[in-house]
């Protein structure tokens, strides 16, 4: 059967299916699906009631085509140019990182700590100043903004212009206000802020051509690769992190599973207080953070 005769919705899904086992995606039956979703525009229910129902010519055209190209192991969220995070929709391109859940936990924490602290930040300077270096997407940036019950003002800072332009759009589709500079982490940034986010390069350089087919492809190298310990960037920040934090500010990174232990150490040795380490929902170290009291 070629792409241009008709076929049921049911039979098109089983072919897509089929092809991305053979060519060993992972959780091919999900991307099959996702594929088919995006194309036709049908839901599940809607799948489930009326399986037979054909698909037109054009349909099955670009299904075919979006499962050729998932084949070659192009990430999902490439073909469709979206991701869902934090219960919201940001677009996707080679320019940055496709926004993973564990991430969500650092959005997570980070709302924790406002609701907490927003009436003392407030009382104290008013608006509260939020930084997200690295900002890639600017995921984590606009979820925080987004959620967050406090007035607020948001940067998101990365070395990339490419990604700046991902994020910015981002902004204005979301219709959320925020920032975006060009900066080698704090080399561009001014002021003073009360929280400071990042989710930096941490994998080693040595383990990164163990990662999955799509990432070593796909991903930004740079938005990955945290030198040969995979702690270069969170030793930089933190060292300059104190010029830029008010007095009672929070530093806030997501880690890899096996790092909580350096980057707490690193935090304790600069001078921050409550330092803690939260798990993600594999049971996992994912966010360490501290406060900078002088």
């Amino acid at each position: 059967m070629n792409s241009g005769d008709k076929c049921s919705l049911e039979q098109a899904y089983r072919q897509g299916m089929e092809k991305l086992k053979n060519a060993g995606v992972p959780e091919a039956e999900l991307d099959a699906w996702y594929l088919l979703e995006y194309v036709t525009g049908i839901g599940r229910a809607s799948y489930y009631a009326d399986p037979d129902r054909k698909m037109p010519a054009e349909q099955k055209t670009k299904y075919d085509k979006c499962i050729e190209v998932r084949s070659r192991r192009v990430p999902l969220q490439h073909i469709t140019g979206e991701q869902e995070f934090m219960g919201l929709s940001f677009h996707v391109n080679e320019d940055v990182l496709i926004p993973r859940q564990d991430t969500e936990i650092l959005v997570e924490t980070a709302l924790e700590l406002l609701d907490r602290e927003k009436d003392v930040f407030q009382r104290e300077r008013g608006t509260i100043r939020l930084l997200d270096l690295c900002t890639g997407s600017g995921c984590i940036l606009l979820s925080v903004l987004h959620y967050a019950k406090c007035r607020m003002e948001g940067t998101g800072s990365d070395l990339s212009t490419r990604a700046l332009t991902v994020a910015e759009g981002n902004a204005q589709r979301l219709g959320i206000a925020a920032e975006f500079i060009e900066s080698d982490l704090f080399n561009d940034i001014s002021g003073r802020f009360s929280m400071i986010l990042s989710n930096p390069p941490y994998i080693r350089s040595s383990e990164i051509a163990e990662l999955q087919e799509e990432v070593i492809l796909y991903d930004p190298i740079e938005a990955l690769d945290g030198r040969e310990d995979g702690l270069y960037f969170y030793r930089r920040i933190i060292a300059e992190s104190p010029a830029y934090l008010e007095d009672g500010g929070y530093l806030l990174f997501e880690i890899g599973h096996d790092q909580a232990a350096d980057v707490t150490e690193m935090l304790r040795r600069q001078g921050f207080d409550e330092i803690r380490v939260k798990k993600d929902l594999a049971g996992l170290d994912r966010v360490v953070y501290g406060r900078y009291i002088k």
